[in-house]
């Protein structure tokens, strides 16, 4: 049952009216008292009556005792400086009490969240739960050479749409694939599982005559050989070549791959490349969350944007709980340079995490998307393209080995 936490009684009564089932509390006490009775309450509502502060207070002992109970803030005039105070605080989001509509949004995504944080927890207790080391009784990977290749897995994620995350995949897998003096040209693969909505096809101008989706008849028994039919090489002149394995093109398809289905996928590519790139959807479906457990470094992309570094905030959050390794996070700021009223300092308050890559803001970068060129491959100069080669050179390229760990990305028990 979701608290309302809202001193005035006429207004109370509008949100549980709003809400439906809830409970009211009129002061700190009581909702201390309510929390400790009941250890599966999911949501507390801070109403435009609670004060601030006790909010605050609240919100940051509930993220470091009890990750799955969200806090909301329902406030319809609040400064800039008070909303990243409050998303650094741990409230998961702030909403206008009076529309109606972002209260109940944000109300849903809210117990969403807490639903699959419990879920999680429950999984990782029981022995059969999701793990991230290595399947007892697989073959380590092997390439097409017979020589043992364990290439190393870097996912980039966003828990919100729009922030460039396609981009910098993109970019990055033709980064790491033209390598450095010193490494040479590696062998990169980049796989689209953004299942129902991928674009790395129309923005590489691809034709996906083959996609992921190729190998769910064939899921039980899918090999290297037939990982390789799969692929769609890219290859433009003058330029890194890289080999992809592309999302479905109808998204009614996204359902079929299954989370087995992924892991088995990223494994044998391990088998077979340097370096595997992992383009995902913006959720924590069953699909990302084995793309997540098979993981080595996590490229976490954000943009100044407080509902950006709000979702950023929520997705550490939840790496915590999953307990991914902090140190194989990598938190890249796109569009950095934005002038939207927010400091590095402001925004590191927000994550509560250092920035690690910065890529710049240019228009450079959509008019690529148009002519399915990416940067990278027509401008390899360019101010963006240099910062994410910067990325793939400083992060990966020169620590591949060292980045590894045989239990992938989680912290060993």
């Amino acid at each position: 049952m979701t608290i309302i936490y809202e001193r005035e009684q006429v207004l109370a009564s509008h949100l549980r009216t709003l809400l439906g089932d809830a409970a009211v509390v009129t002061s700190a006490d009581a909702l201390i008292e309510r929390i400790n009775a009941d250890r599966a309450e999911q949501l507390v509502l801070f109403g435009p009556g609670a004060p601030l502060e006790e909010a605050l207070g609240f919100a940051e002992q509930s993220r470091r005792r009890r990750p799955q109970l969200g806090v909301l803030l329902l406030r319809g005039d609040l400064s800039a400086v008070d909303r990243a105070q409050a998303l650094e605080s741990g409230v998961r989001d702030v909403a206008d009490p009076a529309d109606h509509a972002a209260v109940l949004q944000a109300v849903a995504k809210s117990l969403d969240l807490s639903r699959r944080q419990l879920a999680d927890a429950s999984a990782a207790e029981r022995p059969t739960g999701r793990a991230a080391v290595r399947t007892p009784g697989r073959a380590e990977p092997v390439g097409s050479d017979g020589e043992p290749r364990d290439g190393q897995v870097v996912t980039v994620f966003s828990a919100k749409g729009g922030c460039g995350k396609s981009t910098v995949a993109i970019n990055l897998a033709l980064a790491l694939a033209h390598g450095t003096k010193a490494t040479g040209p590696r062998k990169v693969c980049l796989i689209d599982l953004d299942l129902a909505f991928g674009d790395v096809a129309i923005m590489m101008q691809l034709s996906p005559a083959q996609t992921i989706a190729d190998a769910v008849p064939v899921a039980d028994r899918i090999d290297e050989t037939g990982l390789r039919a799969l692929l769609t090489r890219y290859a433009p002149s003058g330029s890194a070549a890289l080999d992809v394995l592309l999302a479905p093109v109808q998204p009614a398809l996204a359902e079929e791959v299954t989370r087995d289905l992924v892991t088995e996928v990223v494994h044998l590519a391990r088998g077979c490349f340097d370096f595997v790139v992992l383009d995902t959807a913006s959720a924590f479906t069953e699909q990302m969350l084995a793309a997540l457990d098979a993981t080595h470094q996590y490229v976490l992309v954000t943009t100044p944007e407080l509902p950006s570094l709000k979702n950023l905030r929520v997705v550490l959050d939840m790496f915590d709980l999953l307990d991914y390794r902090r140190e194989a996070r990598t938190v890249l700021l796109n569009r950095a340079d934005s002038k939207v009223g927010l400091s590095l300092g402001d925004i590191e308050r927000v994550v509560r995490m250092p920035i690690a890559a910065f890529v710049p803001s240019s228009r450079d970068v959509p008019v690529s998307a148009n002519r399915g060129v990416p940067l990278m491959t027509s401008h390899p100069q360019h101010p963006v393209s240099a910062a994410i080669r910067e990325l793939a050179v400083n992060r990966f390229l020169g620590t591949a080995e060292s980045a590894k760990r045989g239990l992938f990305a989680r912290k060993k028990g």
